[in-house]
């Protein structure tokens, strides 16, 4: 089952008014990716014939925008990207590592996304490899691979780094040490080591003047102000996570496949539209993945369109989406992963502890 609402389909019908009512005009960017979805797979675009060989059967189809924010023209991209980085696996688990700033940091990342993902790869990146060569861990090199995310499912800014890490390190002397099962690098370590890098290079950038302040964030020009700001930073919990290892090296590449070359919000999503709201799921899922009896909390509703509400709370340039828990079969009449059950199955631990 498939949604037949597009995105396409709300810009074609509200893009005009958004753009015109807007109290910030758009810019030249957003503009032409609004255009291209708009007009993707459509006569405007021009097409071309395809005719069957073996009998008289032909079909016209349009031509694609080819936009890396489009929801329809990825998965030839995709399959590229698969591609070559199945070149890179090594025949051995694979762990999910996820390093997440807190949301001040969020807030300077949205005025200073380049310097700040930079700082933010790299901070990742320094605790992995940190952790990794301590000789009460793995004591050898050990690499991942990263994938950026600036929003949360709710399509909030949200910045953080999916990390692939394989299950292991590389010894100095060329010996591949293994990790122990279902253990990679003590999470709190990792947090430690992420935390003083970034707060570290944050100071750095902002001592040679790459990071701005606007709006709420002014008040950090003040160098006193700033520095007691960075050091409320450093008091704070930083939350690296963890999931279990993947099974093989073709799990990790379906994996991938899910999370690569993907916009804010997919077709799929789309639950329904009319003259001033859109419906999409709550949590990221599909609209036949909510439970009937509790339809209402699987779902959210967008703000009145053409309010300018709902562009802030696209993110500024389309990262990809976060994948679905697994969790065990529980309560008759309810999808493992709906929205409404995991809240009860969290709800239901957290009384037992």
């Amino acid at each position: 089952m498939h949604s037949a609402l597009e995105v396409a389909d709300v810009f074609r019908r509200h893009g005009p008014a958004y753009r015109r009512e807007r109290p910030v005009p758009l810019g030249r960017v957003e503009t032409r990716v609004m255009s291209a979805i708009a007009l993707c797979r459509t006569a405007a675009l021009g097409g071309h014939v395809e005719a069957c060989d073996g009998c008289t059967h032909s079909r016209i189809a349009y031509n694609s925008c080819r936009n890396r924010h489009c929801p329809k023209c990825q998965g030839a991209a995709r399959e590229a990207w698969l591609a070559e980085r199945e070149k890179d696996l090594l025949p051995t688990s694979y762990f999910h590592v996820v390093f997440t700033v807190p949301a001040p940091i969020g807030a300077l990342a949205f005025q200073n996304k380049a310097i700040v993902y930079a700082i933010l790869f790299e901070a990742a990146a320094y605790a992995l490899r940190t952790a990794g060569r301590d000789p009460r861990h793995l004591g050898g090199e050990v690499g991942a691979v990263a994938i950026l995310h600036t929003w949360g499912q709710a399509l909030t800014h949200h910045p953080h780094v999916h990390c692939l890490v394989p299950g292991g390190a590389l010894a100095h002397d060329g010996r591949w040490v293994a990790c122990r099962p279902n253990f990679l690098l003590p999470i709190h370590v990792l947090s430690q080591l992420f935390r003083r890098r970034f707060v570290e290079r944050l100071q750095e950038a902002r001592t040679t003047g790459q990071l701005g302040f606007f709006g709420e964030l002014a008040v950090l020009n003040d160098v006193e102000v700033f520095t007691s700001w960075l050091a409320a930073q450093r008091r704070t919990d930083w939350v690296v996570y963890a999931k279990p290892p993947f099974g093989s090296p073709q799990h990790v590449l379906a994996y991938l496949g899910r999370y690569t070359h993907r916009v804010a919000i997919a077709n799929s999503r789309l639950v329904a539209m009319d003259d001033k709201q859109c419906l999409f799921p709550l949590a990221g899922l599909s609209p036949w993945q909510c439970c009937p009896r509790h339809e209402a909390r699987c779902r959210r509703v967008h703000s009145p369109l053409p309010a300018a509400r709902p562009a802030r709370r696209l993110p500024p340039y389309p990262p990809l989406r976060l994948p679905r828990q697994r969790l065990p079969p529980h309560q008759a009449g309810c999808h493992p992963s709906d929205y409404c059950c995991r809240r009860s199955l969290r709800d239901r631990s957290s009384a037992h502890h």
